[in-house]
């Protein structure tokens, strides 16, 4: 019985063993007799193919292209001074004196041409606390300046001579109509991503977006704006660029997108949020456009242009100079040595040493005293103050505006916390630079 079985096993197993080499043959002998069967005429058709693009139809195409032209990336570089450095109070200070800088790319945004001049529109933030500007358009880089700027709105213009691109047409933002297409523009990532197209609609006209801001000198302030809400995608980079509507006008600033309740370009979150994207109304930026454009003149911009050539090739100065004039202070950047600060004061140039007999000392500065303005002009860090005054000469005066709160020194000695500090007030004081000699050092 044992046999008979055993037997059987072997003889299905043949049959199996048999059953799968003729299917095996089967399937060779099928493939080999429909190989070579198609004629190259056949292949042809199934493989060189078109396709007529003329017949494509999109309501984007010819205003991406036109609308792609206008759009620029925004370079924001940082220059740290370096050099003779010292300690005060805990953190580095730098003398009023020349020493080289080191100047790294701090940050990329976006920018649309709004004029055949070359006045760029972009976000305040994306050029903010920045030592040099540059727009890239492709391979080039070239220098731009800001002309005009208003940090409560967030936008900036800037001015890049030479800039030889379209202006796209600005369109009017209070036409704007839930449902309608949104396109926007921009590099998101950098340069590697440049003149991305992103579609959408938009969702919402006036969205009132209260956020944590800053006054123009980087003290923490309650900020309220009304935004255009898209769902087409806004990625880190696309700060600055252009949001259009299907006439090919700019319509508004991509400046945030909500991350997790809040808004942000930069921050991610486990909470699952897609395409709430915020645009800056362009009827918003019109007035800061209108008054840009109203103060330009061609000559003078040509001028500041072949000055900063000029500049560009003469290089550093002779180390022979005579010396230059100085207040008398030792000074660092806010920014640098006190980076969580988050608003808490404002950004600028903080004294940390008054020379004994100096022109400061004289004027009523103090240790502690952070310098947000010179001259009416913004001081973001040590390197913008040390350039502010350097331009002048000996028996010139200098109107800075600082902050002053008490107890600062004790925080940056580690004494008492940065967040324990009391509001403090703004001060204008006039000094005068004189000559003054190292030992007054």
């Amino acid at each position: 019985m044992k046999k008979s079985h055993r037997f059987l096993s072997l003889t299905l197993a043949a049959v199996l063993t048999l059953t799968l080499a003729l299917g095996i043959g089967i399937s060779a002998l099928a493939a080999t007799a429909t190989q070579g069967t198609l004629s190259q005429e056949d292949i042809n058709k199934l493989v060189d193919t078109t396709t007529p693009a003329e017949q494509i139809t999109s309501p984007f195409i010819e205003i991406s292209k036109k609308a792609q032209e206008s759009v620029v990336g925004v370079n924001q570089y940082r220059a740290q001074r370096r050099g003779t450095y010292g300690y005060n109070y805990g953190f580095p200070f730098s003398q009023e004196r020349d020493v080289p800088d080191v100047e790294r790319m701090a940050g990329t945004g976006s920018g649309t041409v709004i004029s055949p001049y070359g006045h760029v529109l972009t976000n305040y933030h994306v050029i903010e606390d920045a030592s040099r500007v540059t727009v890239t358009v492709g391979e080039r880089e070239l220098d731009a300046t800001v002309v005009g700027s208003d940090y409560n709105l967030d936008i900036a213009v800037l001015l890049v001579p030479g800039l030889d691109l379209p202006a796209v047409p600005l369109g009017d933002s209070d036409a704007i109509q839930v449902g309608e297409y949104a396109i926007v523009i921009g590099n998101p990532l950098g340069k590697q991503f440049e003149r991305s197209v992103t579609i959408g609609v938009v969702s919402a006209v006036s969205r009132t977006m209260t956020s944590s801001g800053i006054d123009r000198y980087g003290l923490r302030t309650q900020n309220e704006n009304h935004m255009i809400q898209v769902d087409a995608a806004i990625s880190s980079g696309n700060s600055g660029g252009g949001l259009f509507n299907t006439l090919g006008q700019l319509q508004g600033i991509p400046t945030q997108k909500l991350v997790d309740g809040g808004t942000s370009f930069f921050s991610s979150s486990s909470v699952s949020i897609d395409n709430i994207g915020m645009c800056i109304p362009i009827n918003v930026a019109k007035p800061l456009i209108r008054s840009v454009l109203e103060s330009y003149n061609e000559q003078e911009a040509e001028a500041q242009a072949a000055k900063v050539r000029e500049q560009e090739a003469a290089g550093k100065e002779d180390e022979n100079a005579p010396p230059k004039p100085r207040i008398g202070v030792r000074i660092g950047s806010v920014s640098n040595y006190l980076p969580t600060t988050q608003g808490i004061v404002p950004q600028g140039a903080v004294i940390a040493l008054v020379e004994k007999s100096s022109p400061a000392e004289a004027a009523g500065l103090k240790v502690g005293d952070i310098v947000v303005e010179a001259d009416g002009t913004i001081i973001a860090n040590q390197v913008e103050l040390i350039d502010q005054l350097q331009s002048k000469n000996a028996g010139d005066k200098a109107l800075l505006k600082v902050y002053r709160v008490n107890g600062l020194m004790d925080a940056l000695e580690g004494r008492t916390s940065l967040s324990g500090l009391g509001k403090g007030e703004y001060l204008e004081i006039e000094v005068e630079l004189k000559i003054l000699d190292k030992t007054d050092m």
